[in-house]
């Protein structure tokens, strides 16, 4: 199902862009997501299949991640929007990262609070000025997300960040990235660690 759907893509293997729309129930995680691949969409939602193709209009290739969509579909599901997201994905690195990464367990950062309620296994690690985090999220898949601070920007740190997830992820799984599309300053991070475009999607969190 999902899971093995971004397995392939991480291989390079996409859906067919066919301009259709496939939904997907909700997996164990309970999470519900619009997922967009080239003339592709995935609904994971526990909405009628049947109502949503009755909302979407018909060609619209855009129509599953705009706002009008989106906004029927929480309503439907009473559910808010988290965000519309750039994803992106990497494959393993065999070494340890070239930063001095400490674990941290107990970590109060917002960032890694945000992850814990979108995430399960989630993993941190801190260095002088910013830390990494990885944890299983939509469709089972590990996740990054880095954090530099603000004295320490513009120095490369970002990149080696995400560099760093792609050697700490466990079992030699790929490793997506979730990047707001006006964050340009990590969009160009996470393009220079390795990571491809693969399409976009908006999480819908439970109110």
């Amino acid at each position: 199902m999902l899971a093995d759907l971004f397995a392939r893509a991480a291989r390079g293997e996409y859906p067919e862009p066919d301009g259709s729309v496939r939904v997907l129930p909700p997996g164990p995680d309970g999470m519900s997501a619009v997922v967009a691949f080239s003339a592709h969409h995935v609904v994971v939602t526990d909405a009628d299949p049947d109502w949503v193709s009755s909302v979407l209009p018909d060609e619209d290739l855009s129509a599953p991640l705009n706002p009008p969509f989106l906004t029927a579909l929480c309503d439907r599901t009473s559910r808010v929007v988290n965000n519309i997201d750039q994803v992106l994905v990497a494959g393993p690195l065999d070494g340890t990262p070239e930063l001095d990464l400490a674990p941290a367990t107990d970590s109060k950062h917002e960032r890694a609070i945000r992850a814990h309620g979108v995430r399960t296994d989630v993993r941190v690690w801190t260095c002088p000025g910013g830390m990494v985090l990885i944890g299983r999220g939509l469709g089972g898949r590990w996740e990054v997300a880095a954090e530099v601070d603000g004295g320490s920007r513009a120095k490369g740190l970002g990149r080696a960040l995400f560099t760093a997830a792609r050697q700490l992820v466990p079992s030699g799984e790929p490793v997506w990235a979730q990047v707001a599309p006006g964050n340009a300053t990590s969009a160009r991070a996470v393009l220079a660690s390795g990571y491809r475009p693969v399409g976009a999607e908006a999480l819908l969190l439970r109110r």
